[in-house]
């Protein structure tokens, strides 16, 4: 198993991050390495143990993976070149002939546990949750401890695996659900734009001052871009400073988000490019017209003018 055709995730197999990696075409015909937790995933990449990790970014209930977030901002060469949504839905197993009034114990991972609670609650009223390391863990320990658990919250697809019965399917309580994942990699090429396309940055403030968040947020509104997520992230070793972690519809070859990149580079101490790729949600964002590429490259063309000598 040679590292150029090997990509790590977050394990073990039927995860919803294998899910993910089922929808990446950079995944096929590659070794896919389940691993204990997304910064041995990235580590992997970093090191050229494996050529790309997949880790979750999102989620549509829960927010911004946080893990992910802070192990972008810390680890050197790493880039995304493409996301891929899952959607999030549960099942409830059991062992072969068990049924809802014998289900006293539940196992769950707690992300798992907390989508599903309200489900739970109403059709287990009284029950008990187990903490399990993740969804495939759960069935795995319904099968091993049936001293301990009854039934066990895990992904749809549970029976492809283990020889489990499941009670219900769809028990998530929103059914819109879903996770986002990255593909990462150590590619320093930047892949060719598609019309819809996402930059990912991770930006620090110069100081603690009053507008300037306002400032940094500046760079992007006069330039016509669209933020589609922002959040903050505290810097372990400055407490009380925070870095933000920015998605953009847009393409580091796109003229607009190429100055808005040079205006934050000079505002900003910090500015860390984690990647421009194709949006998995392919529909395409209205641009500004005064922001196109023809505008940029007329505006250019006029300023040349202005100095005979140029």
């Amino acid at each position: 198993m040679s590292a150029s055709d090997t990509i790590s995730y977050l394990g073990p197999a039927g995860t919803f991050t294998e899910m993910a990696l089922r929808l990446a075409p950079e995944a096929e015909g590659k070794v896919w390495k389940p691993v204990a937790n997304v910064l041995e995933a990235l580590m992997e990449v970093q090191t050229g143990t494996s050529f790309a990790a997949m880790i979750a970014i999102e989620n549509s209930i829960e927010g911004g993976v946080t893990a992910s977030q802070d192990a972008l901002a810390t680890m050197e060469g790493l880039r995304i070149v493409g996301e891929y949504v899952v959607p999030v839905r549960f099942s409830l197993a059991v062992r072969s002939g068990v049924t809802l009034d014998d289900v006293h114990t539940v196992a769950a991972h707690p992300v798992a546990y907390g989508q599903c609670r309200r489900w739970l609650h109403r059709t287990l009223p009284g029950h008990g949750h187990v903490a399990a390391s993740s969804n495939i863990a759960s069935a795995e320990v319904l099968l091993d401890r049936p001293d301990l658990i009854d039934a066990a919250v895990t992904p749809v697809n549970i029976r492809e695996r283990f020889d489990l019965e499941v009670l219900a399917d769809d028990i998530q309580d929103n059914a819109q659900a879903r996770t986002r994942f990255a593909l990462v990699t150590t590619r320093t090429d930047v892949p060719a734009r598609t019309g819809h396309d996402k930059t990912s940055l991770i930006v620090e403030l110069p100081e603690e001052r009053p507008g300037g968040l306002m400032t940094m947020l500046e760079q992007f509104a006069t330039r016509g871009i669209n933020l589609s997520m922002i959040t903050s992230r505290p810097i372990p070793e400055q407490p009380g400073r925070y870095r933000f972690v920015v998605d953009l519809d847009g393409h580091l070859h796109d003229a607009r988000v190429a100055d808005a990149l040079l205006g934050l580079r000079r505002y900003s101490p910090s500015v860390k490019f984690l990647g421009s790729y194709p949006r998995a949600a392919a529909s395409r964002v209205d641009e500004d017209p005064a922001a196109s590429d023809a505008n940029y490259a007329e505006a250019q063309r006029w300023f040349d003018t202005l100095d005979s000598a140029r």
